[in-house]
């Protein structure tokens, strides 16, 4: 598992480094370096090799920075931004909530690059033609050309994805869609990448082709990433409590005593939520842990009926409520399982995270066993790799 190392903030956004970041910045600085041997001593060719390097990070680092300044201007939460392989990446903590707000996050980004394009071509001009300072600004100033039209590719998970997904957002109304259209130009144009790439290498063996495939890769996989998390997004939204809820829980004579309660009861079964009733009405929840706040000589007389907890009480959801809700209110209330009412206010059925799991696996004939959701039943927690905690609350937001 790659760990990656903090190596300072800006604006108050953490900033990370991945360590396939320095395979490329010995890279780029190797690369550069024999470009300038044709021009300038091997001395001055490697400390401008590593400034083009450094540069070049520092102007990814800007064009992230756009991106997460114009997100923070928003009220939207910036978790961090981190440099790898491909280049770098702003962690936004959710989307914004209309097109136009899309689309100015994901301009943001290529109008940095257009920006410092526009100024090194300007320093270019200031600087002696013979000079290897000019020669870094000019190539600096067109990599950032560079950086913004690659970008503005109209796929995700480039900036012109983003720029794509807010048009249509905005042309149908409907978020997902917009998604949906930008993963899959992303994903035809990743393929296509990668198709190029192996096919100059094999017939013109240019091996400086595999950075073209590698690139494709990258794009296409993330494409398909963005397309199968609308596709969780969406069924969140679309599935209610009702879809997920069991009836694994029992109802008891609320005039039951407690000494009754606890020898029929709890000495053989202490997993199921218990509701007690009397006159055909739901009165309540028992906590069993309510038995322990009272003196055991009190049992043989007090019934369940002065112990319940009122429906109106305890965490509830409606059978109507969206999956994305319910996993919000199970992560910010701390909760093992919620109860479920019917229309009519009476005990529908109960949901914890495995149920919530299950009925998912189901619907998007995810490979999750039984097993693994009595797994998730007994830990109280989500499988690796399933982010539902993290996907509800970007939507529900």
């Amino acid at each position: 598992m790659q760990t990656n190392w903090r190596i300072g903030s800006l604006w108050g956004i953490p900033l990370f480094l991945n360590p396939s970041w320095f395979f490329i910045l010995v890279f780029i600085t190797i690369l550069n370096a024999l470009n300038f041997y044709q021009t300038f001593e091997p001395a001055i060719a490697w400390v401008a090799g590593f400034l083009m390097a450094l540069l070049l990070f520092g102007s990814v680092i800007l064009h992230e920075l756009g991106h997460s300044l114009v997100a923070l201007s928003q009220g939207i939460k910036v978790n961090s931004i981190t440099l790898f392989l491909f280049g770098g990446v702003a962690s936004i903590d959710r989307e914004s909530k209309t097109p136009g707000d899309a689309f100015q996050v994901a301009i943001a980004g290529p109008a940095v690059s257009l920006t410092l394009w526009l100024l090194f071509s300007l320093v270019t001009q200031t600087l002696p033609e013979a000079g290897w300072l000019r020669a870094i600004a000019f190539n600096i100033a067109r990599i950032n050309l560079v950086l913004a039209l690659f970008n503005l590719i109209p796929g995700l998970p480039l900036d012109g994805g983003q720029v794509l997904k807010a048009a249509v957002w905005k042309l149908t109304g409907d978020r997902f869609q917009g998604v949906r259209w930008a993963a899959k130009t992303g994903k035809i144009l990743g393929g296509l990448a990668i198709a190029f790439g192996l096919s100059l290498i094999l017939l013109t063996g240019q091996i400086g082709a595999i950075w073209i495939t590698l690139i494709g890769g990258f794009i296409f996989r993330n494409a398909r990433a963005y397309d199968r998390l609308t596709t969780l997004q969406e069924t969140l939204m679309q599935m209610q409590a009702s879809e997920a809820m069991t009836r694994e829980f029992r109802v008891i004579d609320a005039n039951l005593t407690l000494r009754a309660f606890a020898d029929e009861y709890v000495l053989s079964d202490t997993q199921s939520p218990y509701y007690a009733s009397s006159d055909g009405r739901y009165r309540g929840l028992v906590a069993i842990e309510d038995l322990h706040f009272i003196e055991r000589s009190e049992w043989e007389h007090r019934t369940l009926q002065s112990i319940v907890r009122s429906l109106l009480e305890i965490p509830t959801v409606e059978e109507k409520t969206p999956l994305a809700a319910v996993i919000v209110r199970l992560e910010d209330e701390h909760l093992n399982r919620i109860t479920v009412l019917s229309p009519a206010g009476s005990v529908a059925g109960v949901i914890d995270k495995g149920d919530l799991v299950r009925a998912l696996a189901s619907k998007l004939g995810l490979p999750i066993s039984e097993a693994e959701v009595k797994q998730v039943k007994a830990e109280g927690s989500y499988p690796l790799g399933l982010q539902l905690v993290e996907i509800a609350k970007s939507i529900k937001d």
